[in-house]
């Protein structure tokens, strides 16, 4: 005979949390969207659709991850997420916010356990040329001089070989170019990114450093020449 109704609501066990459902829910059903402010809300809600294969879900959630603020804190984070569900545009994304923040400056975190070695290694290839390709964009022009430490005085002539007259030979460059070019290298290694190496205060600092009193005004006249530093280092490659 056929059992007699208990009158109790069937249960289905969840391993999701209240709060995880809760946004998963919300992109099924017509009530307003999650909002997601971090990463720690955003990571298992984007496993659980994944996991249940809620294409709306996903969907929403994957827009969500590529937030200007989440990539600007967690951009290696975001990254190492993006590359778990192969997300490929996210991926993309955020490997380009990763050049200016850096990879070996990035925290530890568990979502980045999941990040294959592939991923991590394609990141890792775009750093490292990009890097190179920047730092040799580090050539001085010579008409980059300044009026106190390179001026009239250390430009020297030499015999022009076609009609034996005299031709002006670069002289050295401004003091505070040595202490610029060494401390670029190491920032474009670390971060390959523009926006350091052409700021103001890296700029100050250089003339610091250099000791020369008019090595800063040198370096304002110059501002031409950081501008087209700035535009060429930001056309090199910026996503994987």
């Amino acid at each position: 005979p056929p059992s007699k109704p208990t009158g109790r609501v069937p249960v289905i066990p969840f391993t999701e949390t209240e709060a995880v459902l809760d946004t998963l829910l919300r992109y099924i059903y017509p009530v307003p969207k999650p909002v997601i402010r971090s990463l720690e809300e955003l990571a298992p809600a984007l496993e659980a659709a994944h996991k249940y294969d809620v294409q709306a879900a996903t969907d929403g959630l994957r827009k969500n991850l590529v937030a200007p603020e989440l990539l600007r804190k967690h951009p290696l984070r975001v990254y190492a997420i993006a590359s778990r569900y192969n997300l490929e545009e996210e991926a993309r994304i955020a490997s380009t916010a990763t050049l200016a923040a850096g990879l070996l400056t990035q925290p530890l975190h568990e979502d980045l356990k999941a990040m294959t070695a592939f991923a991590y290694h394609r990141l890792a290839v775009l750093h490292e040329r990009r890097a190179s390709e920047a730092i040799k964009l580090l050539v001085l022009p010579d008409e980059v001089r300044c009026r106190l430490c390179s001026g009239a005085q250390y430009v020297r002539w030499a015999a022009a070989p076609a009609r034996g007259g005299a031709t002006p030979v670069s002289g050295k460059p401004p003091k505070w170019w040595a202490p610029y070019q060494e401390r670029a290298r190491e920032e474009l290694r670390a971060r390959p990114a523009s926006g350091v190496v052409v700021s103001m205060q890296f700029l100050q600092e250089a003339a610091r450093e250099a000791g020369c009193e008019q090595c800063g005004t040198s370096i304002l006249a110059s501002f031409w020449w950081f501008e087209q530093l700035r535009e060429k280092i930001d056309a090199l490659p910026a996503t994987v």
